[in-house]
Order: structure tokens, then sequence, then C-alpha cells
């Protein structure tokens, strides 16, 4: 049984944790660096252990640090958030090693689907889609025109580990091959530690939907719907919204079901979120997201349930607290990833927040570590806040989200807030015609 949390990670991911924790009755944990002293969640956490300098390598990344933390304060299980090391395998299989509990999946399960060539292997298996290409990792340059002659172009060369869009180069015809195949490598090898890729037909103009998906320990799954993922920049999400508007109902529950049985035969445990691109009525399985996603709100705001509470309660050793029955989407709901970089350039950037206010009202929510005063530091993510909202529908929902965007101010620091106003005053975003294309297209109009 949890009485004890402690939360490897900082920000808003760690506020939420905070507040699910809270809502149990179990006592937390904050870890820190030095620079994050003020932050949020130490202040709102029960303790609070330092555990290195600015860095993330020295601390939020420092395995024996987090483990000593625990230790010190008698903290009984970690939950590792989303980034830093959410998804690092060799860290979940030693905090169990240690006689504490990993809020998360197996390392197994982890570490399989972390290796996106494993994944792919794992998930033909399992009968999921996938998209055309290679069997396994490509080893040199002639395997490579090879196989990317029988796939035909264009192909994508990706990183079979990491994420976030590193070590991901597409080759429009034969003669790009070399130098997308040495950029690829390059960027994973420096990336990610590992120069492993593989290859994927890249497709024309899909949506990118994901699915999310809640196992226990007694052989039970359900899904919760999906999330639209399309508007994208350089393949980092910027804003999401849930239900898709581009599915039929008839749609989310065929693939659900397969995604349901893929599941239990994996014997998963605990959260996980399958990414899969859409095309022309047909879905293609990219990865396997082993942790809580940055835009899990969404999910929680159609389907009233909190998901993060039940990833602490299956880690725990409790069963489901729903059965598939019991959950039902209804209305819609956007969120806004709001960014401490220039609007116009991207380029991130720190400083003191001077003034803070949110917006308010019914289906407004906001996830963030923010206050006045904050000093936002420079050494990590640029993600400082979540803007959510909800609605009856889609059109509700986003009359809600022009007039929350109008309302919130972060004085101080330059933030995305007004790329997120300009994105959905579009005809295209209004309409919910568009795909992973549109927003960098979009953009480089406006430019």
């Amino acid at each position: 049984m949890i009485k004890k949390v402690l939360i490897a990670n900082r920000g808003e991911i760690a506020l939420r944790i905070i507040r699910a924790c809270k809502e149990l009755n179990l006592r937390t944990v904050a870890v820190h660096s030095t620079v994050d002293s003020n932050a949020m969640h130490v202040r709102l956490a029960n303790e609070s252990v330092c555990i290195g300098p600015p860095s993330a390598s020295k601390s939020y990344l420092n395995i024996a640090a987090i483990l000593s933390a625990a230790e010190v304060s008698g903290a009984d299980a970690i939950h590792p958030g989303y980034g830093f090391l959410s998804e690092n395998a060799k860290f979940a299989e030693i905090v169990n090693e240690h006689g504490l509990i990993f809020i998360g999946p197996k390392s197994e399960h982890i570490s399989e689907m972390g290796d996106k060539v494993s994944a792919r292997t794992a998930m033909q298996k399992l009968g999921i889609p996938l998209v055309p290409g290679s069997d396994g990792a490509i080893k040199d340059l002639k395997e490579l025109k090879k196989v990317a002659k029988e796939v035909g172009f264009p192909i994508l060369i990706k990183a079979a580990s990491g994420g976030g869009g590193k070590g991901m180069k597409v080759a429009e015809r034969p003669a790009d091959l070399e130098e997308a195949w040495n950029l690829a490598r390059s960027e994973a090898k420096s990336g990610f530690g590992d120069d492993t890729v593989y290859l994927e037909r890249y497709l024309a103009n899909p949506r990118h939907i994901e699915f999310q998906l809640f196992a226990d320990s007694y052989g039970n799954v359900v899904h919760f719907g999906e999330r639209d993922c399309s508007l994208q920049r350089r393949h980092q999400k910027v804003l999401e919204e849930a239900p898709s508007p581009a599915l039929k109902k008839e749609e989310r529950d065929n693939i659900s079901k397969i995604i349901v049985k893929a599941v239990k035969k994996l014997g998963y445990l605990g959260a996980g979120t399958f990414e899969m691109l859409y095309e022309n009525g047909e879905f293609f399985f990219i990865e396997m997201n082993t942790r809580i996603q940055v835009e899990h709100p969404i999910t929680e705001m159609i389907t009233g349930f909190d998901l993060v509470k039940e990833q602490i309660n299956v880690a725990s050793g409790k069963k489901l607290s729903i059965k598939q029955k019991d959950i039902n989407i209804k209305g819609h709901s956007i969120e806004c990833r709001i960014n401490s970089e220039d609007p116009n350039t991207f380029i991130p950037n720190a400083g003191t927040i001077n003034n803070y206010h949110t917006p308010g009202g019914l289906g407004i929510r906001i996830d963030s570590a923010l206050y006045s005063g904050y000093k936002v530091p420079p050494n990590y993510d640029s993600l400082i806040s979540k803007l959510i909202v909800y609605g009856k529908n889609r059109e509700e929902a986003i009359l809600k989200l022009k007039i929350a965007l109008e309302e919130y101010v972060i004085d101080g620091i330059d933030t995305t807030l007004s790329l997120h106003d300009k994105i959905i005053r579009e005809e295209k975003f209004i309409t919910g015609d568009y795909d992973i294309r549109w927003l960098e297209n979009f953009l480089d109009i406006n430019d």
C-alpha cells in the first residue's frame, strides 16, 4: 500500500501529481535542483529534497540522487511524470530493486516500446496495423536503398530510440537517401546515444491520433477514446483536442477494440498511449508511450476520470476503478501548450514573471507552475503552462478558448499565447480540416 510518493519531476506535471496524491490522502516528496528551490511543486509538497545543480543530468536525471532522496524521506513509491526518467527502463528496474513502487509500466515494456524497431515488431505480432517500412533496423546505406525502393518514396528515416522529432529525416527521392541517412543517424547518436534507425513510408497528409489505454495487474484493460494531436511544428505537438473532429464513432470503436486486445496480450500495466497516423480511413501504428501524456487533461475533461489517480491506484495493486461501459465521451476539450518562446522565431527564453493572471469560468482549466515573481529557468523544457477548455460541443470549446486566451496574462517573458490565438481563428482549424502538415505550412505562409 502506497503511503508516500516521491515525484521525480518538476513544473506543472509535478503539481498535477501532488494534487492527485492529496485527494488520495498520500504524502508527497518533491525533488528539485538548486535553481528550482522556489518552484511551486516544492512549496506545495509535504517535503522536499534538493538533488543537485541546475543541469538536468546532475539532478532530474540523476538516478542515484533520486533514490537517495526516496530513502532519506521514507517514500515508498516514485512517480516519474513525463519526460526526464519516465521512459527509462533501467530507472524503473532499479526503483523496484530498491523495494520501491514505480508508478508506471513494467520495465520490460518500457524497454520494448522505447525501441521503435522492437515496438514495431511487437505490434505486428499483436495485429496492430503498421506504416509500411523495414522489418527491423537498417544496417547500412545499401540496405536502406533496397528497402526504400520496395516501400516507395517518399520515405522517413527514424531513430529507433528517443522521440520528439529528433533523428527523423525525409527522403523525397533516391538522391536524398545518403544525406538523410547520415543526418538521421548523427542526430540519433547525439540525442540518444544510439544511431540505430529504421525506415517507414512517409504518408502525405495524415492526422496524428492517439488512444489512451489503462491496464491493471488483473488483466483488465480499458480505453478512454482518442486525442487528435495533428497540430505540430517540427514533430512537436502544439495544440491537442478530444475527441478528434476527423473520426466517426465506428472508426473509433473498431481501432479501440484492436488496441485493447493487443494490450491484454502484452500483459501491460498502467497508463499507455498508442500513437497512430490516420489517413484515408486507415490507422497506422507509430509508437506506444509508456507514461502519462502531456495532453492527458483533455481526456479527463471528456470522460470525467482522473487518470493520475488511476495510475497511482493501479500501481499500488488495485483493480481499475472503472469498466469500459462506465466510460462515456461527452463534449469536447482542447489544450494549448504555452511555451516560453518567441511566438515568431520559437527561440526559448527565460526570465521573471512580472504579472500573472489566469482566465476563469466554467470549463476552463490551467495546469501550470507559474506565479507572479517566479523566475523561469533556462535549463529545462520551454513548456510553462497548459490551457485546457471544455464545452458541450467543439464550437463551444473553441469559443471558450478564444475568451480564455484573451484573458490569460503572462508578462515578463515571451510566450506562444498569441500563436494559439492566431491558430484557433483560422478557417482550417475552425472546420477541423487539418493534418500534421497544416500548421507548418500555415506558419511558413505567415512568416
